[in-house]
């Protein structure tokens, strides 16, 4: 069977904070657990004990990352983001404020005419997340 999953890798800046992040996400969704993970050991090409690879689900969806220090010309961008629909206006608020958390707003919670309740952010870690109550 095919299976299709979001790949999250953490490089340059970011490097060494995949497990921080799958830890935060994690506790943000219900149904939602880290699944494995595997570490670099010594003498590995990346850094001793941070994330070779893992896989985690939030709210089912299923999601992995790596940290990865090779030199490389990308990093997380906004125009691949993770849209939540959302249960309502609680909910969107309280993730709207988690996520925007040492990151920053791409666009602030408001209605902006598509939906009841729309927010856009690049968490601290990179990542881009649209919230939406429709």
């Amino acid at each position: 069977m095919t299976r299709l999953s979001t790949f999250l890798m953490f490089v340059g800046e970011r490097n060494g904070k995949a497990e921080e992040a799958m830890n935060f996400y994690v506790s943000k969704f219900k149904n939602s657990r880290i699944e494995e993970i595997k570490r670099w050991g010594p003498g590995a090409p990346g850094a001793e004990g941070t994330i070779m690879h893992a896989t985690f689900t939030l709210n089912g969806q299923s999601f992995m990352a790596s940290d990865n220090s090779g030199p490389h010309n990308f990093n997380f961008t906004p125009s691949m983001s993770v849209f939540v629909q959302c249960e309502d206006e609680a909910q969107i608020e309280n993730l709207f404020l988690a996520f925007l958390e040492g990151g920053h707003a791409l666009m602030p919670l408001g209605n902006y005419g598509f939906s009841k309740q729309f927010g856009w952010v690049n968490d601290r870690f990179g990542v881009s997340w649209q919230f939406n109550l429709p």
